[in-house]
């Protein structure tokens, strides 16, 4: 029997018989769901996430009748192979919309399909590949959120240096109101979520899993937060166990509803440079953080970076890529130092002291070029700032110059 924990979650996967037995099923007068949103939930159980060919089935068929053709009510779809029917068509036995329905309603959630006005429109760039529809537990609107949202994602086992910059990129995005969006996995995702919260800022996370399934279990706390603060969105339904090739096709849709995907950290065959390369075949901003060159960790972000990809080192060069017109970063200077300050003329004066030793008025005015008496009067201005000392009829370096301030880029 199914059982759940303290945030909703399950405990283990549901056995078939929940879906299928009688007394598990409701009858017809209390499914209140319109056919179309029947027959796509049952559907989500049927194909698996961003399968083509079952898209292209989808859109020439609608959903009604393709769930009818794969439940054996009806012809197959027109060329389609027999073993694959066969499989789809096992499958279907177990299927039973409403009881999923139900359980998402139970959870406070609910579906979206296409044409809902929660639904992101932005997933219908993925084409043939677009999800049959989205399972999402959490009180926010979708749509609203994706609108204005950045993925943060990365390494699993990622660096304490990767941890820090994800978590600090999330609160900075979070603080200037933008929707931090990852996949709840270990490692960088999760950092990113916890500083998105940390910040009491909005977060999604887009699961490989069902929105009942806590996945990592090591998570379930984390997830449960993003339950309540924030939303869990999945394609499969509620129940259903993450497999290898359901975490690769989660990375099309979380790079299909964000604005732009930051990699923090991330190895040369890291699955977070696929939401990075789906991003840019998607046309959306495609941005790395860098690390140490030493480091398998940042290989794959630096690989990135030499193509396509834009650097970026925090929330205000990310949102200067992401937002809109005026969404710019401030402008970044190093230390202004006080001769940066000296009008033209004393400067020339200045850069013709000799390092050591030093150098009488007119060897000082040939040397910059300028008339005596200006040289003159500008190495007494020199002299007043602290930058000259005289010694007898010599002028010569004074021992300091000191920064009189300048922009400062984080830390204390």
């Amino acid at each position: 029997m199914n059982t759940a924990d303290a945030w909703g979650f399950a405990t283990h996967e549901p056995a078939d018989t929940t879906r299928n037995g009688a007394a598990h099923r409701p009858p017809a007068h209390d499914r209140p769901y319109e056919p179309q949103r029947t027959a796509r939930a049952a559907l989500t159980r049927i194909l698996e996430p961003g399968d083509e060919t079952a898209g292209r089935w989808l859109r020439d068929m609608g959903p009604q009748a393709l769930w009818r053709a794969l439940s054996g009510d009806a012809d197959p779809p027109p060329g389609a192979r027999p073993d694959k029917i066969a499989g789809l068509r096992l499958r279907a036995t177990r299927v039973d919309p409403a009881a999923d329905l139900a359980a998402v309603a139970a959870l406070g959630g609910r579906f979206l399909i296409p044409g809902d006005e929660e639904w992101p429109g932005q997933l219908d760039d993925l084409g043939d590949a677009r999800p049959i529809g989205l399972w999402v537990r959490g009180t926010a609107n979708l749509r609203y959120w994706a609108l204005r949202s950045v993925a943060v994602v990365g390494a699993r086992a990622c660096t304490e240096y990767g941890a820090h910059l994800a978590t600090t990129l999330a609160a900075g995005l979070a603080e200037r109101g933008w929707t931090v969006a990852s996949g709840a996995a270990y490692g960088v995702d999760g950092a990113a979520h916890r500083g998105a919260l940390a910040a009491d800022g909005a977060t999604f996370a887009v699961l490989a899993s069902g929105v009942d399934y806590a996945y990592p279990r090591g998570h379930t706390e984390l997830l449960g937060r993003i339950a309540q603060q924030g939303l869990l969105v999945a394609e499969l339904p509620p129940g259903d166990h993450p497999t290898r090739s359901r975490f690769i096709q989660r990375n099309r849709v979380l790079a299909a509803l964000t604005r732009g995907t930051v990699v923090v950290e991330a190895e040369l065959r890291s699955g977070s440079l696929v939401t990075a390369r789906r991003a840019l075949a998607l046309g959306r901003f495609t941005m790395g953080m860098p690390g140490p060159v030493t480091s398998g960790l940042s290989a794959g972000v630096h690989q990135l970076l030499r193509g396509e990809a834009a650097l970026v080192t925090d929330a205000d060069e990310v949102i200067e890529l992401v937002g809109s017109i005026g969404d710019l970063g401030p402008q970044r200077n190093g230390p202004t130092l006080a001769r940066d300050l000296l009008d033209p003329v004393a400067s020339r004066v200045l850069e013709a002291l000799p390092a050591r030793g030093g150098a009488d008025t007119g060897h000082l005015a040939r040397e910059s070029g300028t008339p005596r008496d200006l040289a003159q009067n500008k190495l007494v201005e020199l002299q007043s700032l602290g930058f000259v000392q005289k010694c007898g009829t010599r002028w010569e370096l004074a021992r300091r110059a000191e920064p009189t301030g300048g922009s400062r880029r984080g830390g204390t």
